[in-house]
């Protein structure tokens, strides 16, 4: 499908402005893939045309995208990309983030494509971008296809610029492999990438009962469908044996069809369409069609007999005839005024005599030339009897020099056959040795970079898998010792590359996870010890009696009666006894109070978990994990157990240690090295 530019406002018939306000002349079903219609939709509609959207193709991303993005990542590799279609443009930006290089032409079909690229900023005159030209008349005819593209291609970069080059063609599933096999034939090595898909899209309820009013017998409007692929043109012919009775089929052949291209009108009408459109490719030139078929017919004026009319004058002046129809006014020309007849025979005298004397000498005059030109006839048809018999005699010797000269080339072919076997032969022989030769002369460079590349690999993986950055700063810097006796200037890109993940990585901080990991287990070792809220031991809950002392002595010391001393006794004995007896404690989370014996094991359990799924997030460096299961862990060691006893507080302790520092878990990466290595491989 060759999508077309959007219109200009200069581009359509002009019109009252109106829009739909006036009675609607035309009924048009436009098949574009979602989204990819509204530009032709307001243009018509200013016009005066009504419009249905119905997608006959619906377009998705391509099922495995691998393939496009490697080759978006090797462009370097290519000289020639073409992008078949707008969607294709789409989708393979979407999936390359990169600046397009300058130096790589790109090859599109239509003005939809070049307009899609510009929407990126790949346009001229910064990008070589090559496409088929349409002349300034519209009416010219000018084709978008594969065709037209690939003489654009020739006639820009010149027949023999593919010859052993790689062309890449980004396209949707499937399609013509034309353009493919000209560029196969023309030498190029041809790589062809899916960007998208296409889909036979399954139309909502409201769509197809405008289809089915447009199609009915009682429609006021007359329709015409836009099609603008040939596949559209199949799914429209499967959807209408599947959902339209035979009469809206029957009215469905029969309606105007508008196609950009040749090969689309010829598709609709193997389909059995009848009425099919040729319109060209661009909004414009389908608008254009469009309103063509909107317009009414021209209505010729009737040319009127000039006796009849003035019969039926006379006859209007002498028979009145009611109700008598306007007409247009007629200006007759005036009467000529009355001859008699003897005034109109011409007069005989002596001019009858001059008149045959004239008439005698002109027979004289053709009789002479006559029978010169007849002469002059005889000799020329001598003439050429005599050059036809040279030129048969000539025929006849050119005849044998030809037989001769193709046996001489028919035994040339036989040898030049020949030789073209035996230098086939010896160019293999030389391919052969050049391969030896390139395997046998790679240069020092080559294998110190190999080398330093599988290095780099195995730091990488043992860097990500044990966190170890003193192993892979020792095999960064082995890999620059390596390499200081090259000088190249890729040599030193890489070079430059390692030098800057050595310095990430002594700037990285340093972290032990063997450490951390010992200490969780430590803390889970203690879980089964500690004391929840509820079973703290409290320390004068038994009670217990003073020691009496001496009355006599005290009534002495005091120099109070024994009684009264006696009585102060008693009283403070009573007290200590029930102070033992109740002990006021303050508990922040009522839920531990009623946290049951049997129901402690379990939250030990569970508290043993979290530090267990914490010690592998810490060993698998995941520290959001790791974050979360340690707070939970604090939080049920605050909430649940003794917050005074002093083995809670050692290993909330170490719970916090660990989550002090959990902060360094992750470790930096080598990419800036290994993509350095893997660019000094691919440039050639």
């Amino acid at each position: 499908m060759a999508a077309g530019s959007n219109p200009t406002p200069d581009a359509f018939p002009p019109h009252d402005g109106a829009g739909l306000s006036h009675a609607v002349r035309l009924t048009v079903v436009l098949t574009r893939p979602a989204g990819q219609s509204g530009a032709l939709a307001k243009a018509l509609h200013d016009a005066g045309i009504a419009t249905i959207e119905f997608p006959l193709i619906e377009i998705a991303a391509a099922d495995d995208t691998a393939p496009l993005r490697a080759a978006l990542a090797s462009l370097d590799q290519y000289a020639l990309v073409v992008f078949v279609s707008p969607n294709a443009v789409d989708y393979a930006f979407a999936s390359y983030d990169a600046i397009w290089p300058h130096a790589l032409p790109i090859g599109v079909v239509g003005p939809g494509s070049v307009a899609a690229l510009a929407q990126r900023g790949v346009q001229a005159p910064a990008y070589n971008v090559i496409s088929p030209h349409a002349s300034a008349d519209d009416s010219d005819g000018a084709r978008f296809d594969s065709e037209a593209l690939f003489a654009a291609l020739e006639a820009s970069l010149g027949e023999t610029a593919f010859e052993g080059k790689r062309v890449l063609i980004v396209r949707g599933d499937g399609g013509r492999e034309w353009l493919a096999d000209r560029l196969r034939e023309a030498g190029a090595d041809v790589e062809t990438v899916a960007a998208y898909r296409r889909l036979v899209p399954e139309p909502s309820i409201g769509a197809w009962s405008r289809v089915h009013a447009l199609l009915s017998d009682e429609a006021k409007t007359p329709s015409a469908w836009l099609v603008t692929s040939s596949e559209g043109v199949r799914n429209l012919a499967e959807l209408a044996h599947d959902h339209l009775t035979a009469s809206e089929r029957t009215q469905l052949k029969r309606a105007a069809f508008v196609a950009p291209h040749p090969r689309i009108a010829e598709t609709a009408r193997g389909l059995g369409f009848d009425s099919i459109t040729v319109s060209g490719a661009g909004d414009e030139r389908i608008a254009r069609t469009l309103l063509s078929l909107a317009a009414p017919p021209e209505v010729q004026p009737v040319q009127s007999n000039p006796a009849q009319e003035r019969m039926s004058d006379t006859n209007a002046s002498t028979t009145p005839t009611p109700n008598p129809a306007p007409r247009a006014s007629t200006t007759l020309p005036p009467n000529q005024p009355f001859t008699p007849y003897e005034m109109q025979q011409p007069k005989r005298g002596k001019g009858t005599g001059l008149l045959w004397l004239v008439i005698a000498a002109l027979f004289v005059a053709a009789v002479g030339g006559g029978i010169a030109l007849n002469r002059r006839i005889i000799k020329l048809d001598q003439q050429l009897s005599h050059r036809q018999q040279i030129n048969d005699a000539q025929t006849a010797e050119l005849r044998v020099k030809t037989e001769q000269a193709v046996a001489t080339v028919r035994q040339a072919d036989a040898q030049i056959a020949q030789l073209e076997g035996k230098l086939a032969d010896a160019q293999n022989a030389q391919q052969a040795l050049q391969q030896q030769y390139a395997d046998l002369a790679r240069n020092r460079d080559d294998w110190t970079m190999a080398e330093v590349g599988q290095m780099l690999s195995a730091a990488s993986e043992q860097l990500q898998l044990t966190g170890n950055t003193q192993l892979a700063l020792f095999a960064l810097q082995s890999a620059d010792t390596r390499l200081a006796a090259s000088d190249g200037a890729q040599v030193l890109a890489v070079r430059k590359a390692i030098a800057q993940d050595i310095d990430k990585l002594k700037s990285a901080p340093s972290t032990d996870l063997t450490g951390l990991a010992i200490k969780l287990d430590n803390a889970i070792d203690q879980v089964d010890q500690l004391p929840l809220s509820g079973e703290a031991p409290i320390a004068h809950a038994t009670p217990h009696a003073a020691q009496p002392k001496d009355v006599d002595r005290v009534a002495a010391a005091t120099g109070e009666p024994k009684w009264k001393a006696w009585w102060h006794q008693f009283v403070a004995g009573v007290g200590e006894q029930l102070t033992s007896l109740v002990q006021v404690r303050r508990i922040d989370n009522a839920d531990a109070m009623m946290v049951a014996p049997d129901q402690g094991y379990f939250l030990r359990e569970n508290l043993k978990l979290r530090l267990l799924s914490a010690r592998l997030a810490l060993l698998a460096r995941n520290q959001t994990t790791l974050k979360s299961d340690l707070r939970a862990a604090d939080g049920a060691l605050a909430r649940y157990f003794d917050a005074s006893s002093k083995k809670v507080q050692t290993v909330r302790d170490l719970v916090k240690q660990v989550d002090d520092a959990s902060g360094a878990v992750d470790v930096p990466n080598l990419d800036t090295s290994l993509q350095a290595v893997h660019q000094y491989r691919n440039r050639g």
